[in-house]
């Protein structure tokens, strides 16, 4: 499931929900893609989450123990300024100034907006690189909204999560879209404007019956410090991973993803101790914690505690009976062992499972085209390309679709 940066504006009610986007083991969880919660008081919850933190074990960490100024998430750079006054402008009061700003930013050729899953960006980035997974979107739409004075809330959308690898870490992505509120009538000649727009970057009929959970601006900042710790860890680089996680859970700690992601980050490292007190945390906190449970079986098998990993991974079985790429892994096997019947049936059942996965579908075109269906195998690389989330891995499934194609007309 990608998301596109051609949002749906959607003033009907949202039902709320329960909040679960995550980091696997590892397992790590990236946000993706209300009227603001009432504040908290985290007072309590940062006191249990500082004893986690271990400043000693990386590099370049000089930093205070206590959340940080996170304007630069939302700030406006000087050509978004510009770009604000002279190209978004102002609405009449004919205008609902929530559809002024949407045009502007996502139906005008001009600013050319793309979806790329390859990083998150704040807002000055998204707008500079024209590019953003649903999280940067989010940011850079909210940092423009408020600067033509608009009402701006945050929700999570319960919607089926994603996930992908990087070596052997799993990533679960969630997905995030905001609110507008209605603005004010400026005039008796105003128009009666929707009470809330929801500003998405998914098409819309993904989102029929999604029920949602507001956020707050601090756990939306906590998500995107995650997101670059994920990122950082998938890219090898512990010491920026940390900082990064570090960020996360000082700006919000009850975000349960973040201090997963803090105990991925101390396995990584061989840190098992300090992995160990960040997953109890977080498992007090959800007990059903799936991203959590997986971490904890992998890290107590590290440790050569067999029997207190086997009771763990049965309570992971009994809330996930078939992990994510389950099938997908064993379609892989079967490839290798030159069983290619057996490797599309597992494919087919893992994309029953995971529909949007590009790279299962990629495997799934090469066990077809291995049985001899080349029609079938097309079909799946469309899929594989029009469902990737990087410019790069959507080149790379269109040239192997046109050399399919140009080979099946040879």
């Amino acid at each position: 499931m990608s998301c596109l940066p051609q949002p749906t504006l959607d003033p009907r009610p949202r039902r709320a929900g329960r909040l679960a986007p995550w980091v696997l083991g590892a397992a790590v969880l990236l946000a993706g893609c209300a009227a603001a919660p009432p504040a908290q008081d985290l007072a309590a919850p940062l006191a249990r989450a500082i004893p986690l933190l271990h400043d000693e074990l990386f590099n370049g960490v000089a930093e205070p123990a206590e959340p940080a100024d996170t304007g630069d998430v939302f700030a406006l750079s000087e050509p978004m300024r510009r770009y604000a006054e002279t190209r978004i402008g102002r609405a009449t009061p004919l205008q609902d100034p929530r559809r002024v700003l949407i045009d502007a930013l996502y139906k005008r050729d001009e600013l050319r907006l793309r979806y790329d899953a390859g990083a998150t960006r704040n807002a000055a980035q998204a707008f500079e690189e024209r590019a953003g997974n649903c999280l940067s979107l989010v940011i850079m739409t909210a940092a423009f909204a408020r600067h033509l004075g608009l009402t701006v809330a945050f929700q999570s959308v319960l919607v089926d999560e994603t996930y992908s690898r990087s070596g052997d870490l799993t990533l679960t992505a969630g997905h995030v879209n905001l609110l507008l509120a209605s603005p004010q009538q400026r005039s008796s000649m105003a128009m009666s404007w929707a009470p809330a727009f929801t500003v998405d970057f998914l098409p819309g009929t993904d989102l029929q019956g999604a029920r949602t959970v507001p956020l707050s601006e601090t756990t939306i900042v906590a998500m995107f410090h995650n997101n670059l710790a994920a990122e950082a860890l998938a890219e090898g680089r512990l010491d920026a991973a940390y900082r990064s996680a570090r960020r996360a859970v000082l700006r919000d700690p009850t975000f349960v993803p973040a201090i997963n992601t803090l105990a991925v980050i101390y396995m990584r490292g061989g840190h098992l101790p300090q992995a160990e007190a960040a997953l109890r945390l977080a498992l007090e906190r959800e007990p059903e914690s799936r991203l959590a449970l997986s971490n904890e079986v992998l890290l107590l098998q590290r440790a050569g505690r067999g029997t207190e990993a086997a009771t763990a991974a049965a309570r992971l079985a009994q809330i996930e009976p078939v992990p994510p790429f389950r099938d997908f892994d064993l379609g892989r096997k079967a490839m290798v062992s030159g069983d290619f019947g057996e490797a599309r049936n597992r494919f087919a059942l893992e994309l029953r499972r995971q529909p949007y996965q590009s790279e299962v579908h990629f495997w799934a075109a090469l066990a077809d085209w291995q049985l001899g269906d080349g029609r079938h195998a097309a079909q799946h690389l469309r899929q594989a390309m029009e469902n990737s989330n990087t410019r790069d891995a959507h080149d790379l499934y269109a040239a192997k679709l046109e050399r399919l194609r140009a080979l099946h007309l040879q």
